[in-house]
């Protein structure tokens, strides 16, 4: 098996800049047909976003050498885009405003940008835009540092979520506990059995979802006349302690009530810590343990049920 390397990855980011830049028309001379450099264009669009800027802000905030940014500006108020003039409470600092002539160059830049990028999403599909949003906010949230969304919601299944349910967890089980493809085959035979057997009054599953994302997802199957089984519990470790199990946990007792199931059961293992403090909070209880050798190692599998 090949493994990455840090010189692999800084050469994976360099390609996609390579890629995505010019895909936007930023390393155009004259950006998008406009009479504006990237740069220019970059500092006008910052300056739209307030009646008044303070230069040393904008240098900031654009990571641009002083000297480069004051020659900008004196082009510009040359033609008429800006006017400087000293902060009223602080005369070293200097304020800048934007003329009419300047809200047009921003509403030019502007509409050309929109239009290139509606361009490029006019070329997928709804799907793929969506993925496609996803992973630039991904971007976002890792290389900036933003926090994490504290909001998530529950759905039913569609098409491909099957595909995802087996996937992630051989995944996950395999990272966080060194099992082995034998597990993922034996979550591809619930899915399978779960559709091939499917009864809509008494069965049902849901997906979570962060920003468009699956996150989590549960089971609830029929087991007998009397009982439910929950299976398939999974949260990804980047939502863990956002409340996704026990609220994915809660819905399925919710539906197997509603169904007329009179109690509910569940089989596990004794290392899922996480998932075992989940059901012993929504009041199941540990009914038996047994030994097994399964997934590549010895386990204690465990069952556990609650009345409804």
């Amino acid at each position: 098996m090949e493994i990455a390397t840090p010189g692999d990855d800084v050469a994976a980011v360099r390609a996609f800049n390579r890629f995505y830049v010019p895909l936007l028309g930023l390393f155009d001379e004259g950006l998008l047909r406009t009479p504006y450099s990237p740069t220019e264009g970059r500092i006008i669009f910052e300056l739209a976003q307030s009646d008044r800027t303070e230069a040393a802000d904008l240098r900031r905030d654009l990571g641009l050498d002083a000297g480069y940014l004051s020659r900008m500006l004196a082009r510009f108020e040359a033609d008429g885009l800006i006017v400087r003039s000293r902060s009223e409470s602080d005369a070293r600092r200097q304020v800048i405003r934007l003329t009419e002539a300047g809200r047009a160059a921003f509403r030019l830049v502007d509409e050309r940008v929109g239009a290139k990028i509606r361009n490029l999403l006019d070329r997928v599909t709804a799907e793929e835009r969506r993925q496609l949003l996803a992973a630039m906010d991904t971007i976002r949230r890792i290389l900036g540092g933003a926090p994490r969304a504290d909001a998530f919601v529950l759905r039913p299944l569609r098409p491909g979520d099957l595909g995802w349910v087996v996937h992630r967890h051989g995944v996950l089980y395999a990272e966080e506990y060194g099992w082995d493809e034998t597990f993922e085959a034996l979550v591809a035979r619930v899915a399978s059995d779960y559709v091939d057997n499917h009864d809509p009054e008494r069965e049902n599953a849901w997906i979570a979802e962060v920003d468009g994302q699956p996150v989590g997802c549960v089971f609830c199957a029929h087991k007998d006349d009397e009982t439910a089984q929950l299976r398939l519990l999974l949260v990804e470790p980047s939502t863990r302690g956002m409340g996704v199990g026990s609220r994915l946990v809660e819905e399925c007792l919710r539906f197997a009530r509603g169904a007329g199931y009179r109690s509910i059961t569940l089989w596990t293992n004794d290392v899922l810590a996480e998932a075992r403090r989940i059901y012993q909070r929504a009041g199941f209880e540990l009914l038996e343990e047994e030994k097994h050798h399964s997934f590549g190692h010895d386990l204690v599998g465990q069952n556990w049920a609650r009345a409804l």
